[in-house]
């Protein structure tokens, strides 16, 4: 399945690209995610923890960058992992594409993921949902995180990355997303028009 999002970070695109072009920093500002080698040859191996309603997943696997194009301020990561308990897989390709915009920098992250067992029974609608949650917090991490840099600090003392994505919030949050597309769909059309 494909996840498209979009979002906006205050700060000049070259120093985004420069972030981006650092793989341990992204992970940094992850929810859930922490990188646990570097394996050369821009790959890593890492965790990734999220939690959907009852279901604690835990994957484990390599991340590694397929793709740099500094021109085109383009990055693909390939990702693929498996849950400890041995409850599923998931792969995913990550591009995200960086551009100029008013207020600084407009970052496109498209998730090409392919995913396997208990995460699975969730749904394209749900996993949507958590994606687009998890990416604003990432959004919000990414700013502090280049904020961070900026006044000298090292990310590694203060991430939030290992830190497991709370199933209450993402849950709640993904549930609010949920009600509010089933409200457009099915309310929205049936208002009367405006007598202008």
């Amino acid at each position: 399945m494909l996840i498209t999002n979009e979002f906006e970070v205050a700060a000049p695109i070259d120093k985004v690209w420069r972030f981006f072009d650092d793989i341990p920093h992204v992970a940094a500002c992850l929810p859930g995610t922490e990188l646990t080698d570097d394996l050369g040859g821009d790959k890593y191996q890492g965790r990734v923890s999220i939690r959907m309603g009852p279901v604690r997943l835990r994957f484990t696997g390599t991340a590694d960058i397929a793709e740099r194009d500094e021109a085109g301020k383009r990055i693909v990561v390939n990702a693929a992992g498996a849950d400890e308990r041995g409850r599923g897989q998931a792969a995913m390709t990550v591009t995200a594409t960086l551009a100029r915009s008013r207020t600084g920098t407009k970052v496109g992250v498209a998730q090409d993921l392919q995913i396997s067992g208990a995460a699975a029974q969730y749904g394209r609608g749900m996993i949507s949902d958590v994606t687009s949650v998890l990416m604003r917090d990432f959004a919000v991490n990414l700013q502090d995180g280049i904020a961070r840099l900026d006044r000298g600090e090292s990310l590694a003392a203060t991430a939030p990355a290992a830190r497991e994505a709370s199933g209450l919030a993402v849950g709640l949050q993904a549930a609010m997303m949920a009600l509010r597309r089933v409200f457009r769909r099915f309310f929205l059309p049936y208002q009367a028009p405006n007598p202008s």
